[in-house]
């Protein structure tokens, strides 16, 4: 054990004492806060130029349709021609010009109804335009048919079904899509820390091997021990670097977004013309309440504690495949024929899980993938934000998951182990996967 120590120590201070691990740990949180203040700061600029159409309406219809708000102005324009209108609004820079021209009837109004702009207008302009004047013929056509208008509204009033909980608890439909998406950030996480830091664990080995130092450590060190070492010694770095990411990466954000006075609303837009358009949409409150509270609602202390056990498994049974392959080749031209069945299932765990969990957080597939142990620690943490027991993951399931994370980290390592004993001392040859299975009977 004082071994094993002793090169967890060696390998933890050779990472945080390497240059460009300290410029990274320091600069990386101030290149990823400054690019998304970057963003914000742009949209930010972006949105306060308030779009402006112009309107020239001849008709006797849409009188009161198109309000100007904060982020959408309509210029009306009366006793005026087409042509002026259009030279007017090319002169003015405006984003385009609504033609509603003067006909008998509705049906050949918005038949010869135009949108002029200099370049191709967006599809969500032009979706809620046209959604104007298909809600006025629907209402029209009906009126025709006998339909009066308090019938109309009333039948044209939306319709959301009531949801509960068994235990009477009010509900609203997408939770299930957000606690997926906080949990599959969580799982995102550890994919992309065991990507970068198992890396390191195989560039490592790869650097000892052809310094052949490896010789001279190997010959008072048993292999397991220093490859254990080794995968223990770089997470610990890993995750001392993560941490001061996290915490610097905070304070920056904080910091630059009081500074600029930026707010995270700057990062939507879209909502205001809509309302420019149908002002009259009652703003959800009530919903906005059972979608906070549902947030609050998730079990994050538990949440927190199982991203750590389900990284630290995780991170384990990845690296020790790392520090394999690290053992096993030259350089690093010859690993890429083995990264990428290593990748494989991260990737097929962060894809499927997110379109299993999303529809069916109790399927089958979301099942059998937060089970299987090369996709566990990232589906099950997308399953975890709805709890343990009733209505979350029912606790078999969690228990099971463990113990499989459990029982295939001691059957990798033990199979790494083999090939990295073997394989450190090997030189000159380029391994395939026939050679592998030769260095496990050894």
């Amino acid at each position: 054990m004082s071994k094993l120590s002793l090169i967890i120590k060696r390998e933890y201070l050779a990472k945080v004492r390497n240059k460009s691990f300290v410029v990274m740990t320091f600069l990386s949180p101030i290149l990823m806060v400054g690019m998304v203040v970057l963003i914000a700061y742009l949209t930010k600029v972006n949105d306060s130029e308030k779009r402006v159409i112009a309107l020239l309406n001849e008709s006797d219809y849409f009188s009161n349709e198109f309000l100007t708000t904060e982020g959408t102005a309509f210029v009306h324009y009366n006793n005026i021609t087409l042509e002026e209108a259009k030279d007017s609004t090319m002169h003015m820079g405006y984003s385009g010009l609504l033609y509603i021209p003067n006909e008998t009837d509705l049906e050949k109004v918005t038949a010869h109804t135009f949108f002029y702009s200099k370049d191709s207008p967006s599809t969500t302009l032009v979706d809620r335009l046209e959604l104007v004047f298909q809600e006025r013929l629907r209402q029209r056509r009906l009126q025709n048919l006998g339909v009066t208008a308090k019938e109309y509204a009333d039948m044209d009033a939306a319709f959301e079904i009531n949801i509960a909980a068994f235990n009477g608890k009010e509900n609203v439909k997408g939770v299930n899509e957000i606690k997926a998406f906080i949990g599959g950030a969580f799982g995102y996480l550890i994919m992309m820390f065991i990507i970068i830091y198992g890396g390191f664990v195989m560039r490592s080995v790869i650097e000892e091997k052809t310094s052949r130092i490896i010789e001279v450590i190997i010959s008072s060190v048993k292999p397991f021990q220093l490859m254990l070492g080794k995968i223990i010694g770089t997470s610990l770095a890993g995750i001392t670097q993560f941490v001061i990411w996290v915490i610097s990466g905070g304070l920056l954000m904080l910091i630059a977004f009081s500074v600029l006075d930026i707010e995270l609303s700057a990062l939507s837009n879209g909502a205001d013309l809509v309302a420019s358009i149908n002002p009259e949409v009652p703003t959800p409150d009530h919903s906005m309440q059972i979608y906070a509270q549902e947030i609050l609602d998730i079990p994050w202390l538990l949440l927190i504690v199982f991203f750590l056990i389900y990284f630290m498994l995780g991170y384990l049974i990845y690296s020790s495949i790392y520090a394999a392959i690290g053992a096993a080749v030259d350089n690093e031209t010859d690993t890429q024929q083995f990264i990428f069945p290593i990748i494989m299932p991260l990737m097929l765990a962060i894809y499927v899980g997110f379109f299993s969990v999303f529809s069916n957080p109790h399927g089958p597939i979301a099942v059998g993938f937060s089970i299987f142990p090369l996709t566990s620690p990232i589906v099950m943490l997308m399953r975890l934000p709805g709890g343990v027991g009733d209505g979350g993951v029912p606790l078999w399931q969690l228990i099971t998951s463990i113990v499989l994370l459990i029982v295939t980290f001691i059957g990798i390592v033990w199979i790494a182990a083999k090939i990295y004993r073997v394989g450190i001392l090997m030189y000159g040859k380029k391994p395939t996967y026939k050679e592998l299975y030769k260095w496990l009977k050894y």
